[in-house]
């Protein structure tokens, strides 16, 4: 047979394109053998093998490439192979691949077998003749999106695709009248249109025609006739013009859009990061991962993490006090506030593990330092406001916008519904760590650090005072002064319903500075809230300590009603929010400043940052 690639070009390498439905077997021993032949001829591409056929794009030097083609068409059912063939100075491939795949072509869709029956071909010259005299037709670009971008055929209708799979949808947008008029479809080298037409006879489009051997074909025949740009190519020639010769296209790794002269010369191409297609200032990329990580936070927490049935391990370390006691007198000692029977009980269910979720029994003796777990099983958990917010990320840290009521870490009711587990799920395998906590009901900024070394150097700043931190806080009454401040010391000890306590004896030091900022019709105080101590429930202990209880707090108010530490998800807002934090940055040590948007109660929009 004389040889196509002889005397066509006095380039050196000569690039192949080619596919042929066929019903293949032993594909296994067809790969091996023909990845030995081309490594012995030194070719470069990709071969795929399926059982519906092959499809491949090579380059190398003629005589390789002819007896590829030969053992090829030894196979049956690729008797009948045909190339198309172009030819550059350089291996355009950078190695050689045979695979095996479910699809040459991957289109997802069963039924659509192009070796048994295809939509008729339409010969290059003829399609030509037809354009030229004005025949009424629709031509219609099957390819993607970005290839359409670097040429098409003059008034030619894109299918709309990123992937050759979304082709079925796309169709079904294709208005009705076309399913009554002449259609001519096409790709680079017509092996998309193999499916294609088929498919679309099979939505009702009556008379479709597929344009034999796509684009590549029509530039070998007819040249660039009727044809506007240059047709993109999937090796590292990116386009071809109508002489099939490599053009001075590129493309961008990131977005895949090929790229022009004009638009290498872009300020916004970087090789290997954007082109003017896909960049983004970094105002822009920030905002758009902010966006997805907080899609990833509302997946996360809606639905509750907490809302199914699952059995919940709390532990509990075993104290000093308690080495050589027995399981049941341990958890009777440092869990006293419920009853020996209960213990028992519990113990009798099996709900005594130990580490390895090993049921223990009531005379097992623990020791010191011993991690026990209580098993509650088929737990589930009340209802959390889940709606945090991620305001922004770095290395270093995260700020979130925490909702209330929403616990920041496990304890009592909670174990799942917690903003801790919100963070290990979002961020894993990282667990980003708080570096500092707000009450169940409070609202507002969180600063958390991606990890243990970042968190150390929080830690640090908030322990040391060196946090500046500043709240909204609605409170009972209109104070008489514009600005004051409480320096009444808070008690160590919580009560025994929870709260704390004014403590002017023994208690710890605590100042807050306070500065009112509307007094509202309703015989309510917007005021800001300055702790320049970190106690626990500080500035609800203070407020209610000045005559001026938090609206909303359930803990820290007049009356005989018993405090709930905890409120339920539609009962009124505690009406305290972290607003405005500063501090050093743990990586740079620049100051920087985090601000909350103020929540409604805080008569939003009037709150200046």
């Amino acid at each position: 047979m004389t040889s196509e690639a002889t005397a066509s070009s006095s380039l050196p390498i000569v690039n192949i394109a080619a596919y042929r439905f066929a019903t293949l077997q032993d594909l296994q021993a067809l790969r091996t053998e023909l990845l030995a032949l081309c490594r012995i001829g030194q070719l470069r591409g990709t071969i795929l093998l399926s059982t519906e056929g092959i499809n491949l794009f090579m380059a190398g030097e003629a005589g390789a490439i002819e007896s590829l083609l030969a053992r090829l068409r030894r196979v049956p059912g690729l008797e009948p192979l045909a190339a198309k063939y172009s030819y550059t100075a350089d291996q355009p491939f950078r190695r050689m691949l045979v695979r095996i795949k479910r699809e040459i072509i991957a289109f997802g869709v069963p039924g659509i077998v192009p070796a048994q029956r295809t939509s008729p071909k339409l010969a290059p010259q003829q399609l030509k003749a037809w354009l030229d005299e004005g025949k009424q037709i629709t031509l219609l670009d099957t390819r993607n999106d970005y290839e359409v971008k670097l040429g098409t055929f003059e008034n030619a209708l894109p299918a709309g695709v990123d992937h050759f799979r979304d082709f079925p949808a796309a169709v079904a947008k294709l208005p009705e009248a076309l399913k009554e008029q002449t259609i001519v479809m096409f790709c680079t080298g017509g092996i998309r249109c193999e499916k294609a037409g088929p498919y679309m006879e099979s939505q009702g489009f009556k008379n479709v025609l597929q344009l034999d051997g796509g684009i590549l074909k029509y530039f070998e025949e007819c040249g660039g006739s009727h044809y506007n740009g240059e047709c993109f190519v999937f090796d590292q020639r990116v386009g071809v013009d109508p002489a099939l010769q490599e053009s001075d296209a590129a493309q961008c790794f990131k977005c895949l859009s090929p790229l022009t002269v004009d638009e290498q010369k872009d300020a916004r191409y970087v090789p290997g990061r954007s082109c003017p297609w896909c960049y983004r200032s970094d105002a822009e990329q920030a905002a758009a991962h902010l966006h997805s990580r907080n899609l990833a936070m509302r997946a996360a927490m809606h639905p509750l993490p907490g809302s199914t049935p699952a059995d919940v391990f709390r532990p509990l370390r075993v104290p000093q006090d308690c080495d050589g006691l027995s399981v049941l007198e341990t958890f009777c000692r440092v869990l006293s506030h419920l009853s020996a029977n209960y213990w028992d009980e519990e113990c009798r269910a099996g709900n005594l593990l130990d580490s390895r979720h090993q049921v223990l029994a009531a005379t097992h003796v623990v020791h010191a330092g011993d991690r026990l777990l209580h098993r509650h099983p088929q737990t589930i958990e009340p209802d959390v406001n889940g709606d945090v917010t991620v305001l922004y990320e770095d290395e270093a840290l995260l700020v979130l916008n925490k909702p209330a009521p929403l616990p920041m870490h496990a304890g009592g009711r909670f174990t799942r519904n917690t903003l801790q587990q919100a963070l290990n799920t979002v961020y894993r395998p990282q667990k980003p760590k708080p570096a500092h906590r707000l009450d169940a009901n409070t609202t507002g900024l969180v600063i958390a650090a991606r990890n243990r070394h970042f968190a150390g150097r929080l830690q640090s700043q908030f322990a040391e005072g060196h946090v500046s931190k500043t709240y909204l806080v609605r409170v009972h009454s209109h104070p008489s002064q514009d600005a004051f401040r409480c320096d009444a010391p808070i008690g160590r000890e919580a009560c025994a319903s929870g709260t704390r306590e004014v403590d002017e004896q023994n208690g710890d030091d605590a100042t807050t500075l306070f500065t009112v900022l509307q007094r509202l019709p309703d015989g309510t105080s917007l005021l800001e809230a300055r702790p320049l101590t970190g106690r626990t429930n500080q500035i609800r202990i203070h407020c209610a300590h000045l005559g001026c209880a938090v609206v909303g707090d359930a803990a820290y108010r007049d009356g005989d009603a018993p405090p709930r530490l905890t409120k339920e998800l539609g009962e009124p807002p505690l009406c305290l929010h972290a607003w405005q934090i500063s501090f050093a940055h743990p990586a740079s040590g620049v100051a920087v400043t985090f601000t909350a948007p103020p929540p409604q109660w805080a008569a939003q929009g009037q709150i200046a940052p």
